[in-house]
C-alpha cells in the first residue's frame, strides 16, 4: 500500500540539486517522489513494506543532501508497567520517519522524526489510540502541579480502599484464630463491591485499552485475577453454599495493596527527579529592571534582552549577562559544581538562577528566560533523565513478551491444580496469586529510575551527561586521553619567575619589560602586563614602539632603548644567560629575554601552569584503573614537563588535530573503551573519535558540542567524578534488574505451588517496585 510522505531537505543550493534528490528516490521501487526547490521539500508517494522511511533517509543524505530533524517530548499518562511503555514506544515507532523511547519512570516519550512530517497532535492521537493518554511536556510549576496531583489522587484512592479493606482482613484475622464469619457474607460483598467496581475500576480501564490496542499489561493481571475471587465469592454468596469458603478479603487486599504500591511508587518517582526540581526553583519569578529612568519589579516574563538589571544582596540573578557596574560575591554552586563563591566586577559574566550573596550588580541582560543556561542545563537534564540506556534493551525485550507467558502459566496452573487436587477453590487461588505477583514494574523501573537519580546527581555537581548512553559508557572507560592546554594547564600563560642580571632588580626589570610591551597583543605580553599589574607597578609609556614578527619587541622608554623577546634577539648569549636559559627551558617554562642597548637586563620566565586539582584527579585516575595519555601541540620540552608534575607516565608532544583523533581511533580498534577530555577547537575531531567524549564548559562551543559530557565545573577533577558516577549508577542498575529477576524468578513458582497467599502475593508485588525505586533513590546519598 503506498503512503504519502512530505520530507524537508537542506543544502539544495538549485534546481540540479533538486533533480538529483529526485532521480535518486524514483530509482527505488515503489517510490514516486517530486522534488520542489523552493519549498525544499520532497513529496514521495512509498510502499513503506518496500522502502521505508529510513531508506529514504539514506537515499537523500547519501546524494550529499540532509533532512532536518524535529523532535518534541511528550507526557503520558495511564502507564502501569513496564509493558505499558513498551506498547506505546512500538505504536509510535509506527508512523513514518518516527523514532520513540517511552520513559516508565519520567513518564515521558521522547519523539524523533524528520522536521515537518510529523505533527505532534498526530503522536498525541497514536498515543490516546494505544489506550493511553499524551500532551505536550510542559516546564517549570506545571511539572511539579502534576506530580503533586498524581501523588494526592494515588493517596485517596489508597485511604478509601483501606477503609473498606480493613474490617475484611480483619474478619480473615478472625478466621485464623478459630471465629467463623464475624461479618455476614452479604456484608462482606458489600464491603468488597466498591473496591472491586469503584476503586479497581482503573485496572479494568487499563486491562481494556490494552487489550484493545492488541497487548497486555500489569492491568490485566490485577484485573483478571481478582476478578476471579471476587466473582467466585459473589457466586458462592448469591447460591448460599455455606459450605464454600469466599475471598472477598483477597479481591479487596490485593487491590488495596496494589493502590499502595502506587501511591508509594508515585512519592518515589517524584523524588527521582528532584534535580529538576531544584535548578526550576533557582529561577526567581521577578527581576528589578531600569525603564524610563525608573526601578521597577516586574514578572520574569516581562524581562527583555538588552535591558538593564539591578541584583541586591541576597536576590537570584535574573539573567544571563555582562555585568556594568558594582561588585558582588556570587554563589554558582548549583549551576557549575563551584563551591566557593565567584567575584563579579564590571566585564564579568553573569547567569540566571545563581545568587548574589555579598554586594550590588548592575548587569546588561543577553539572554533570558528559555534562552538562559539554566534551562539549557534543565533541558539537557530532562532529556538525559528521559533517554535510555543500551542495557535496558534486555529489560524491554523480556516485558513486552512477560504478561502474556504469565497467563498462559496461570491457566497452566489452574489446570495443574484442578487435575493434582482435585478442587476447583484450590486451582483458583494458586492461579489468582500467580497473576496478581507477577508484575513487570520492577522490571520497567529498574533501569530508568537509577539513570534519573544518576543524572541528577551529576547535574547538581556541574556534570552534564547528553544521554544515558554517555552515562553508562562511561562506566567502560579504561584509557583517558587528556589534551593539555586548557585542560590540564590553566589555558593562560602567567609569568612564573624573573631573573634579574647584573644590578637591575626584580621589579625593575618587570616594570621595564611591562612597560615596552604595552603596544602588543601577543599572549606573552599578556602575562607581562598582567604580572606589572598584580604587582601594583607603574608603568612607563614608551615614546616608540617597534614590532619584529616572531622575535619581539623594541620601545624607546625615557633614555632607555629596551628590547623584550627571544633572548638570542634580545642580545649575545652569554655563558651565565645560557645557563639560566637551559634551567628554565628543562621546566617546560618559556623564557622571554630583556636587554637594554645590547647589555642583558633579565629574563622573564612564563608557562601555562598546571590546573591545581591536576595531580590529584591524575592520580585518582589512576586508582580507577584507568589509563591516562596527554596530547598536547606544544614541544616536547613543555610536554614532559607538564606530564611529570601531572603524574601522567605516557605523552605525546608536537600532535595536530588529526593525530589526536588517529591515536583516537587507533587505541579504540585495540578493544580499548576510549575516553577524551578537551576543550578547544582542535580537540573536536578527538572528541567525536572517541567512545566518550568530555568537554570543559570554559573551552569553545566546538568542543562542547561534540562533547557526551559537559564538565561545567571546568576541572579535570569532574571528569574523574563522572566516571566515578558512572559506575555506581551502572552498578544500581545491575542490583536492580538482578531483584527484578529474581522476585519474578522465585514468586511464579512458588505462587504455582500454592506457597503463596494471593493477598500476601499482593503485598509482594506492590512492594517490588517500591523496593527498585528505593534502592535507586540511595544515589541521592554518592559524595565524589
Amino acid at each position: 500500500m503506498s503512503t504519502a510522505i512530505t520530507l524537508p531537505i537542506s543544502g539544495m543550493t538549485c534546481a540540479a540539486c533538486a533533480s538529483r534528490i529526485e532521480k535518486q528516490l524514483n530509482k527505488q521501487p515503489g517510490v514516486t517522489a517530486q522534488v520542489n526547490f523552493a519549498t525544499e521539500t520532497a513529496e514521495i508517494n512509498t510502499d513503506l513494506a518496500q522502502t521505508g522511511v529510513a531508506a529514504l533517509l539514506d537515499i537523500i543524505r547519501n546524494t550529499g543532501y540532509e533532512v532536518p530533524q524535529g523532535s518534541v517530548t511528550l507526557a503520558i499518562s495511564g502507564m502501569t508497567c513496564a509493558a505499558c511503555a513498551a506498547r506505546i514506544e512500538k505504536v509510535l515507532n509506527r508512523l513514518p520517519g518516527v523514532t520513540a523511547s517511552v520513559n516508565l519512570a519520567s513518564e515521558t516519550a521522547q519523539v524523533h522524526f524528520p522536521a515537518g512530517s510529523v505533527e505532534a497532535a498526530a503522536l498525541i492521537a497514536a498515543v490516546r489510540n494505544s489506550g493511553y493518554d499524551a500532551h505536550i511536556a510542559s516546564d517549570g510549576d506545571d511539572v511539579q502541579a502534576e506530580r503533586d496531583a498524581a501523588l494526592g489522587n494515588a493517596r485517596n484512592a489508597f485511604l478509601l480502599a483501606a477503609l473498606f479493606t480493613l474490617p475484611l482482613l480483619l474478619e480473615m484475622v478472625a478466621m485464623l484464630a478459630g471465629w467463623h464469619e464475624l461479618l455476614p457474607r452479604m456484608w462482606q460483598w458489600a464491603l468488597a463491591t466498591p473496591v472491586q467496581c469503584w476503586l479497581g475500576w482503573r485496572f479494568y480501564r487499563g486491562a481494556w485499552h490494552a487489550l484493545r490496542g492488541g497487548a497486555a499489561n500489569m492491568d490485566v493481571l490485577v484485573a483478571l485475577g481478582t476478578s476471579m475471587a471476587y466473582g467466585f465469592s459473589a457466586i458462592v454468596t448469591l447460591l448460599g453454599l455455606h459450605h464454600q469458603h469466599i475471598y472477598f478479603e483477597a479481591s479487596a487486599a490485593i487491590i488495596t495493596l496494589v493502590l499502595l504500591g502506587k501511591w508509594l511508587e508515585a512519592a518515589a518517582k517524584g523524588k527521582t527527579a528532584g534535580a529538576i526540581a531544584q535548578l526550576l526553583a533557582l529561577q526567581p519569578r521577578t527581576a528589578r529592571v531600569e525603564r524610563a529612568g525608573q526601578l521597577l519589579e516586574l514578572p520574569l516574563a516581562e524581562l527583555q534582552a538588552g535591558e538593564m538589571v539591578v541584583v541586591r544582596h541576597g536576590e537570584t540573578i535574573a539573567a544571563d549577562g555582562v555585568v556594568i557596574d558594582g561588585r558582588a560575591s556570587v554563589d554558582e554552586s548549583l549551576l557549575t559544581g563551584e563551591s566557593l563563591p565567584v567575584e563579579k566586577t564590571a566585564g564579568s559574566r553573569t547567569f540566571a538562577g545563581t545568587r548574589n550573596i555579598d554586594g550590588m550588580l548592575r548587569l546588561q541582560a543577553e539572554n533570558v528566560g528559555s534562552h538562559t543556561q539554566l534551562a539549557e542545563i534543565v533541558r539537557l537534564v530532562r532529556s538525559a533523565q528521559g533517554s535510555k540506556a543500551p542495557i535496558q534493551q534486555l529489560a524491554d525485550r523480556i516485558s513486552g513478551i512477560f504478561v502474556p507467558i504469565v497467563l498462559v502459566i496461570a491457566v497452566l496452573t489452574f489446570f495443574a491444580t484442578l487435575l493434582l487436587a482435585a478442587s476447583a477453590t484450590t486451582a483458583l487461588v494458586h492461579a489468582v496469586a500467580v497473576l496478581v505477583i507477577a508484575c513487570p514494574c520492577a522490571l520497567g523501573l529498574a533501569t530508568p529510575t537509577a539513570v534519573m537519580v544518576g543524572v541528577g546527581q551529576g547535574a547538581q555537581r556541574g556534570i552534564l551527561y547528553r544521554n544515558a548512553a554517555a552515562l553508562e559508557r562511561a562506566e567502560k572507560i579504561d584509557l583517558l586521553v587528556i589534551d593539555k592546554t586548557g585542560t590540564l594547564t590553566e589555558g593562560k600563560p602567567r609569568v612564573t619567575g624573573v631573573s634579574p642580571l647584573g644590578d637591575t632588580d626584580g621589579n625593575a626589570l618587570l616594570q621595564l619589560a611591562a612597560s615596552a610591551e604595552q603596544g602588543s597583543e601577543h599572549p606573552l605580553a599578556a602575562a607581562i602586563l598582567d604580572a606589572a599589574q598584580q604587582t601594583g607597578l607603574a608603568l612607563t609609556a614608551p615614546d616608540d614602539f617597534v614590532v619584529t614578527p616572531g622575535k619581539g619587541v623594541e620601545a624607546q622608554l625615557g633614555s632607555l632603548s629596551v628590547r623584550v623577546g627571544v633572548p638570542g634577539w634580545v642580545a649575545a648569549v652569554r655563558a651565565d644567560v645560557d645557563a639560566e636559559l637551559a634551567r628554565l627551558a628543562s621546566q617546560g617554562q618559556t623564557v622571554i629575554g630583556v636587554a637594554s642597548d645590547g647589555e642583558w637586563l633579565g629574563l622573564i620566565a612564563i608557562a601555562d601552569t598546571l590546573r591545581p586539582d591536576a595531580h590529584g584527579a591524575i592520580a585518582a585516575l589512576h586508582a580507577q584503573g584507568v589509563e591516562v595519555v596527554m596530547l598536547t601541540g606544544d614541544n616536547r620540552q613543555t610536554a614532559a614537563a607538564i606530564a611529570a608534575q601531572a603524574g601522567i607516565r605516557e605523552y605525546r608532544a608536537q600532535t595536530l588535530p588529526q593525530d589526536k583523533a588517529a591515536y583516537v581511533n587507533a587505541a579504540r580498534a585495540s578493544g580499548k573503551v576510549v575516553a577524551m577530555v578537551g576543550d578547544g577547537v582542535n580537540d573536536a575531531p578527538a572528541l567525536a573519535a572517541a567512545d566518550v567524549s568530555f568537554a570543559m564548559h570554559t573551552g569553545s562551543d566546538v568542543a562542547i558540542e561534540a562533547a557526551d559530557v559537559t564538565l561545567m565545573h571546568g576541572k579535570l577533577q569532574s571528569a574523574v567524578e563522572a566516571i566515578a558516577l558512572s559506575r555506581i549508577t551502572l552498578r544500581k542498575i545491575r542490583q536492580n534488574l538482578f531483584f527484578a529477576f529474581v522476585y519474578n524468578a522465585l514468586g511464579i513458582p512458588l505462587a504455582a505451588l500454592g506457597l503463596l497467599d494471593p493477598v500476601i502475593a499482593g503485598a509482594a508485588m506492590a512492594l517490588s517496585s517500591v523496593s527498585v525505586v528505593s534502592n535507586s533513590l540511595l544515589l541521592k546519598r554518592w559524595q565524589p
